[in-house]
């Protein structure tokens, strides 16, 4: 690229009419100029060529990314990253704001990705290493989209649960039961005072526990639940599967006694995750396969909280992502951007649930509470409700248990010695995470 190549793919902040732009933040290892790969990556992500031969014109204008601000530091060790096929020069490490004409390629998902996360991106020329860390939308292009149905309000009053996190469970084993005995779990675990039983996210429409037999069972029990308990239950049962059975098994889900549906979203694809919330008729919940293969590792990918940001977007009602702890190998920053995503002010689109999770239980809730810094968020044991020592009723209500201390100001240990279930629970979790 010339100077005056280079020079078409920047802007000032002032002279951009906002509202026609998504902004995108990278950071990004380069080989030569900083501000030459910065003008290759907005170039490959919106115009690429910008003119044809001999024909005056300039795409630039309409329809190019703009850089709005740049930062460089020289990384005279080389590349983070050990990377093939790598350009060569001097390495510098970059974090850019680029403006993206939403016209490009409109309120649809898929253009969107490709050209935000696509092609033009991750092979930017002289940019081996980049990470899309942040995503923002103008209002009038989220007025194209729903959004969550029901939201953090929305569910909340459904389950009649004020004030307090929202308690779910994992049923195990995740990969299913017999419907009886697997319905038998989850009417133990509402007992003992979850508000949401759900399926693990692996567990599919399978022939030793199909969901229709499933869902009716589940369905059943639930409502004995909320008749014995005198509050509302759910029971989230999981519909991932090809894009063209979402639909039916919505419908076969709900009709048999699911009030809430599980979707692996990325695998799915968040496309058919907005066809799926055009259709639904209860709240859909998010969970994070895939996501990690994206973002883990801190040079290079997507950060997780642009995948919260558009499952929101894409009309989940609540979003399972990675927790804290060293199980789920997440930084604690990581996981509070996606709290954020979650629950900050995004136009009209309401916020969503975040649920961090990965092997929680009694023992780790009051340690969540206080990184999350609200009762908006939900909290997601598997074994540590379903692999209690005194069963999952007991594991349910040392979640409870742990709250009310929580709540009341009291030491969770000094509540336990008094309550069974909730020693039981840091006597068999307390030391493991």
């Amino acid at each position: 690229m010339t100077p005056d190549d280079i020079a078409g793919f920047y802007a000032e902040r002032g002279d951009l009419n906002l509202d026609d732009y998504i902004e995108l933040d990278f950071t990004f290892e380069c080989a030569g100029d900083p501000r030459e790969a910065a003008a290759h990556l907005c170039s490959e992500q919106s115009t690429a060529q910008w003119r044809r031969v001999g024909v005056d014109e300039d795409f630039r204008p309409r329809f190019a990314a703009k850089v709005l601000s740049l930062e460089a530091m020289p990384r005279p060790s080389g590349f983070s990253i050990a990377v093939e096929c790598a350009a060569t020069g001097p390495v510098h490490a970059v974090r850019v704001t680029i403006a993206h004409p939403h016209g490009n390629f409109g309120p649809k998902l898929p253009n969107l990705l490709s050209a935000v996360c696509g092609e033009g991106v991750f092979f930017s020329p002289g940019i081996p290493l980049i990470r899309l860390e942040d995503i923002r939308f103008p209002d009038g292009y989220l007025a194209a989209f729903q959004g969550p149905q029901f939201g953090v309000q929305g569910l909340r009053d459904r389950l009649q649960a004020f004030e307090r996190p929202i308690f779910f469970g994992v049923i195990k084993p995740n990969i299913g039961l017999p419907a009886a005995p697997f319905a038998e779990l989850g009417y133990q675990s509402w007992k003992g005072g979850l508000d949401i039983a759900k399926d693990d996210e692996m567990l599919a429409d399978v022939d030793w526990c199909p969901l229709s037999e499933r869902a009716a069972a589940l369905g059943e029990a639930r409502l004995r639940a909320e008749r014995e308990t005198g509050v509302p239950k759910i029971y989230l049962a999981n519909i991932t599967d090809e894009v063209d059975r979402l639909v039916p098994l919505h419908d076969l889900a709900v009709a048999n006694g699911a009030n809430a549906l599980l979707v692996n979203a990325m695998p799915v694809g968040l496309s058919a995750v907005r066809m799926l919330r055009k259709h639904a008729t209860v709240p859909l919940i998010a969970h994070f396969p895939f996501i990690a293969a994206f973002s883990r590792l801190a040079a290079y990918g997507i950060h997780s909280r642009v995948f919260t940001r558009l499952q929101r977007l894409a009309g989940f009602d609540v979003v399972i992502m990675p927790g804290f702890g060293p199980r789920m190998m997440t930084p604690e920053h990581e996981v509070l951007d996606c709290v954020r995503a979650c629950l900050e002010p995004m136009g009209p689109i309401k916020p969503c649930l975040p649920v961090p999770g990965g092997s929680d239980s009694a023992a780790t809730l009051e340690g969540v509470y206080r990184k999350v810094g609200s009762t908006d968020f939900g909290f997601v044991p598997g074994r540590g409700v379903f692999g209690h020592p005194m069963g999952p009723a007991a594991g349910a209500a040392s979640i409870r248990q742990a709250w009310d201390a929580i709540a009341s100001g009291i030491a969770v240990a000094d509540h336990a010695k008094t309550h069974p279930e909730l020693a039981a629970a840091l006597q068999a979790f307390g030391a493991k995470k």
